[in-house]
């Protein structure tokens, strides 16, 4: 290598300095000092107990009364599941709905994909009005259709409320999948298809042999991102239930704010994030290994 390429190759070298920094100090050494923090005892009503305090803070989480740590770990699998299946589905079917040209597709695809910009909290603030148990839209739709006899407590009552704000939080992560799942729909080969139908194949057998296995990585890293969002997601459910009534809505990601903004319990509120953590390093692990090999079998 000649002494301008070396100088060429350390001048790009520098160059990545500054984006490594803005890494370890905006997202390492927090996430790594979040770690060291959920194994002491810190809470700022008594920051002179400061001390490390091994798994106390995670067999208090455990075990408090108050908490419900089953209950908030309940909640926090159905609202990801749910959320996360629904807004697939529908965003694939979305992208298959956009994949051939029409006229105004792209003053539609505009509209659609413009909720994506909008603030989670916003859109919770929204759809808390659109079920509000008083004067809200949906209540009012369905009393005029006939559906209901009085309106409904959609987020007072324990048995509505995580379907409510799984609905709002299906409408808001659409079109994250219309958009990924349409890129990767636009670079199928047409020739593909045009095989396809030789061999005698109708459009679900399309569908299925060769559109889905054709645009499975794409499937696969798109679930995994959404998964992990979802995961670490509480703004729709902080404006629309604040993870109430009676913990109905309280999830692991609500649950760790409430630990720090109101109990002042930095400890037990990195403790839940430790977990969080944890949950998503094991799930982003067998999901990882469990796609590469269904992609090596295809």
């Amino acid at each position: 290598m000649t002494f301008r390429k070396k100088k060429a190759a350390g001048a790009y070298y520098w160059m990545f300095i500054p984006a490594a920094a803005l890494l370890v100090l905006f997202i390492y050494y927090p996430v790594a000092q979040g770690i060291v923090t959920a194994f002491k005892r810190y809470t700022m009503l008594d920051l002179s107990q400061t001390r490390f305090n091994g798994i106390d803070n995670f067999i208090a989480i455990i075990t408090h009364p108050n908490i419900k740590f089953a209950k908030i770990f309940v909640n926090t699998v159905i609202w990801v599941a749910v959320s996360l299946a629904g807004q697939f589905f529908l965003g694939f079917a979305l992208a298959l709905l956009l994949r051939k040209p029409f006229y105004g597709r792209g003053i539609y695809t505009g509209f659609v994909f413009y909720t994506w910009a909008l603030s989670g909290f916003a859109i919770g603030l929204v759809w808390s009005w659109l079920f509000n148990g008083q004067f809200g839209v949906i209540n009012d739709i369905l009393m005029r259709a006939g559906f209901i006899a009085k309106p409904i407590g959609w987020l007072s009552q324990p048995e509505f409320a995580m379907f409510s704000v799984i609905a709002a939080n299906i409408w808001y992560g659409i079109p994250f999948f219309a958009i990924m799942l349409l890129a990767a729909l636009q670079s199928v080969p047409k020739e593909l298809y045009e095989s396809a139908e030789i061999d005698g194949a109708g459009k679900t057998r399309q569908l299925f042999y060769v559109t889905i296995p054709y645009i499975q990585p794409t499937i696969a890293s798109t679930v995994l991102l959404r998964f992990m969002w979802i995961m670490n997601f509480p703004d729709i459910i902080y404006g629309m239930t604040g993870g109430g009534p009676a913990n109905a809505t309280n999830i692991l990601a609500t649950e760790m704010i409430n630990k720090i903004t109101k109990a002042y319990d930095y400890g037990q509120g990195s403790a839940i994030g430790f977990i969080i953590i944890a949950i998503l390093f094991v799930f982003a692990f067998f999901y990882l290994r469990a796609s590469s090999e269904k992609e090596l079998s295809l």
